[in-house]
């Protein structure tokens, strides 16, 4: 049996959002605002943590070893990508999504690749038996040579098959089923996954494996409640997607060995998850050709350039207040972007209802995307389509001004390759179009939208001069 150091342990209080500490209860959350967020649980200090600082001397930074460390593909290209080009051995990656998203299939995936170059699985299941674990890699067509699994919960029991017979690759699903035995509290608690993390961790570091991990995310957004275990691991990743989409996104969150902030995009089937080779054009494959209310939108995911069909749709209250409804982009830019339209280009949104989503399931965060949106809404005003080769990005400003984005070169040759002709931007010096594409230069919104739409008709509520 695996004897780890007996710990000492002692009451605190953590907030679930967050993960602060604190010595006592707080109704208040001082570091990020949330309100009853705190609950009681153990904190466990490690002997073996002291007696390992103990041992170690201080060694000169320019004497410290800086060889970068090897890393090995696991051949799914969208994974490497976002890990930053492959795997980090001694590594600890943590992935996050909602229950059902496909985190298992994933991972089961992953184990399947590495054990055909021949390395030495460890796949610890903690939520399915065996004979399940069996039936979606029968699903899967993975023949399972190499691939060893164990059905434990109990963090002892699997430091010792860890540490017997050490694999070349390990892999935990999920960490909200691990107990450790010693922490007063039941599995899935903020103590337990925490301790358990930290002594994956150490493992993994000694022995110099990777180790992935999964974790459940709760309505709320925080990986088994909170956001305790980011500052611990090494990778944080997310696989995102829609109820009813098969697109599913891996969003790299941190990343301690490369950029973070990159995705990897796939479509889940019934043979598992399927790499997307260019997801821009699956993202506008279900595209109309004739619709008003439509823009298509360069965005910057990371290092990648996307290009996204942004819909917006505009209809008379029936309230004595408009709705502002978003899905894919932030609540607030479609209030600035809604604002700045109606004081700066005339349009009369005061009674509208307005709808804005981003077709396929993709979030796009960046300002890069307040021109799109605002075509987008005025389009569907004032019923009038887009051009259907044309394309826009830019960021609105409240003084309706509109500003340059970064790496426009890059989403202008991406928009190029995918057949668009003509590409509104902001005014920018030192651009050149690609064969073939014309660049729409506006220095307001209201010369980007007498652009988009030169059949708007001119009328006192939407004069755009």
């Amino acid at each position: 049996m695996y004897n780890g150091p007996m710990d000492k342990s002692r009451k605190i209080f953590v907030c679930e959002q967050c993960g602060k500490e604190s010595a006592k209860w707080l109704g208040h959350c001082p570091a990020c605002g949330g309100w009853n967020t705190y609950v009681e649980t153990l904190h466990v200090v490690s002997k073996r943590s002291t007696s390992s600082r103990a041992a170690n001397a201080p060694q000169e930074l320019c004497d410290v070893s800086h060889e970068e460390k090897p890393r090995f593909s696991l051949n799914i290209e969208e994974f490497d990508r976002v890990l930053g080009g492959g795997i980090v051995p001694g590594s600890l990656v943590l992935i996050g999504g909602d229950p059902g998203i496909g985190k298992s299939t994933l991972l089961l995936q992953v184990s399947a690749n590495a054990a055909k170059s021949g390395r030495r699985v460890l796949y610890v299941t903690g939520e399915e038996s065996l004979s399940q674990i069996r039936l979606r890699a029968a699903r899967l067509g993975t023949p399972g040579e190499n691939i060893f699994t164990l059905a434990e919960t109990n963090l002892s029991v699997i430091m010792e098959h860890l540490t017997n017979e050490p694999p070349d690759i390990a892999i935990v699903d999920s960490i909200q089923t691990v107990y450790l035995d010693g922490i007063d509290s039941s599995a899935g608690s903020i103590a337990q996954i925490r301790e358990c993390t930290v002594r994956l961790m150490q493992w993994a570091k000694d022995n110099n494996i990777p180790l992935l991990i999964s974790g459940h995310v709760t309505k709320d957004g925080f990986i088994a409640g909170p956001k305790a275990l980011e500052h611990i691991v090494d990778v944080v990743l997310y696989l995102e997607g829609e109820q009813f989409s098969s697109y599913r996104l891996l969003r790299g969150v941190k990343n301690r060995f490369g950029s973070a902030n990159e995705i990897g995009v796939f479509e889940m089937t019934g043979k598992g998850l399927i790499e997307i080779s260019n997801p821009s054009e699956a993202f506008l494959s279900q595209r109309s050709k004739e619709t008003t209310g439509s823009i298509v939108v360069p965005t910057l995911e990371g290092t990648r350039p996307l290009l996204v069909e942004i819909q917006a749709l505009t209809t008379n209250t029936g309230f004595g207040t408009p709705r502002r409804t978003t899905n894919g982009i932030d609540f607030n830019r479609l209030l600035l972007v809604a604002a700045v339209l109606t004081k700066r280009a005339g349009l009369g949104l005061g009674n509208q209802d307005i709808i804005v989503n981003v077709a396929g399931g993709l979030k796009v965060g960046e300002p890069a995307a307040d021109l799109g949106i605002a075509i987008a809404i005025a389009s569907s005003l004032r019923s009038a389509p887009v051009d259907r080769n044309l394309a826009a990005v830019g960021e609105v400003g409240l003084s309706g001004e509109l500003r340059a984005v970064p790496q426009t070169e890059r989403r202008i040759g991406e928009a190029a390759k995918l057949g668009f002709k003509r590409l509104i931007t902001p005014e920018s010096a030192g651009l050149k179009a690609p064969r073939g594409m014309e660049l729409l230069q506006a220095a307001s919104l209201k010369d980007a939208l007498r652009i988009a739409l030169p059949r708007v008709e001119r009328k006192p509520d939407t004069e755009l001069d």
